[in-house]
């Protein structure tokens, strides 16, 4: 394993669903809650963003996902308004999702990069967030092409595969 990449990560996936839509559910915290987290609060300047307006660069995020107590902060490093965001995520990583128009298809791709090397982040960070990624874009495909919700909201079924 000396050849694995440690410190970043790359994932794709294909969704029928227009740029536009794809980038409200990044971007707006009432969409982002339908295929992501339980909680999404976005603050700028000190003021919490309304629930169904887009945030921009600087803003600052909390987020909280169904049947976990953590709470996860950072900031909108980048937003361009049209096909690309960057926030920092566990810590002092970087998280790039760019939206590309391929035929009848956009192709989500998320880069996860500035990952730390020690032991602890290799576990937690590198593979735990490379295993929820490929989780919620497929959920992401899965809410924009069928209307289905994957994840799991049950108290009682912790541990599942898709929570």
């Amino acid at each position: 394993m000396e050849d694995f990449n440690w410190e970043s990560f790359s994932k794709k996936i294909a969704i029928k669903a227009a740029v536009k839509e794809l980038y409200n559910a990044w971007t707006v915290p009432a969409e982002i809650e339908k295929w992501f987290l339980s909680k999404a609060v976005f603050d700028r300047l000190g003021e919490q963003v309304p629930h169904n307006e887009q945030i921009a660069e600087n803003d600052v995020y909390h987020w909280s996902w169904f049947l976990f107590d953590q709470v996860e902060s950072g900031r909108i490093v980048r937003a361009n308004g049209t096909d690309r965001i960057h926030f920092t995520f566990a810590g002092d990583c970087l998280v790039e999702v760019t939206l590309t128009q391929e035929n009848d298809v956009v192709i989500v791709s998320l880069t996860q990069s500035n990952i730390p090397t020690d032991n602890h982040s290799k576990q937690g960070i590198r593979l735990g967030c490379d295993s929820g990624w490929s989780f919620f874009l497929v959920n992401l495909k899965s809410v924009f092409e069928g209307g289905i919700d994957l994840r799991n909201k049950d108290e009682n079924l912790r541990g599942m595969l898709n929570n």
